[in-house]
């Protein structure tokens, strides 16, 4: 049982931030890649042959696991680690996040009309205590034409999103239909994540 109410979010997304503060989660960030011990991020890779509901939540673990090590190595007052990850895919295909506006038009012409799925893992560790959770949307796009992908793409909302757009800015216009967790499409499926804070003790309603 946990004593304080507090956690650490290993992650720098401000979207997972905000949906902490919404369900009253008191919570420090835990910025993996200044960590003395990873010269680079997460390898996010995915393996040769990886079912996309396996690959986020491996990463998610991953995430969890080097936050966890990360404050034990910095001496921090040990309290768990939450790390989420967040993927598109389209019949099967993981879609990451574009390198750059090119690849951001690519994703964004394939999704057009079509339904595809947002997978949105979430894990927590503490000590040798790991737990994760899967959330798993359908997304239905609108048809896009070329000259309302050009418009988006000058936003530069699609910079480090999965499948190149991000529900909660411009991209919600698109969406036709969604059947899943508006939270988890966000980054961080809040029903996944409040249900796994309560296995660990955290007091939240």
């Amino acid at each position: 049982m946990i004593n304080q109410p507090h956690i650490y979010l290993a992650s720098q997304s401000p979207r997972r931030r905000e949906l902490l503060k919404q369900v009253g989660i008191n919570f420090e960030s835990l910025l993996l890649r200044s960590d003395p011990i990873r010269e680079v991020d997460v390898d996010e890779t995915p393996y040769a042959v990886e079912l996309p509901e396996n690959y986020v939540q491996r990463i998610c673990r991953i995430k969890a696991e080097a936050g966890y090590a990360a404050l034990k190595l910095r001496n921090l007052p040990v309290f768990p680690v939450l790390a989420a990850d967040t993927t598109v895919t389209l019949d099967g295909e993981i879609l990451g996040k574009p390198n750059n506006a090119e690849q951001a038009a690519a994703m964004l012409r394939r999704l057009s009309g079509r339904e595809h799925q947002v997978l949105s893992a979430v894990a927590i560790a503490l000590g040798e205590h790991v737990e994760t959770a899967l959330s798993i949307s359908t997304v239905r796009f609108t048809s896009l034409d070329d000259e309302r992908i050009r418009r988006y793409l000058l936003t530069n909302e699609y910079a480090d999103k999965a499948g190149g757009y991000g529900i909660q800015g411009h991209a919600g216009a698109f969406i036709e239909h969604l059947s899943g967790s508006y939270s988890g499409v966000m980054g961080l499926p809040l029903f996944e994540t409040v249900r796994l804070l309560r296995h660990f003790g955290y007091p939240v309603s």
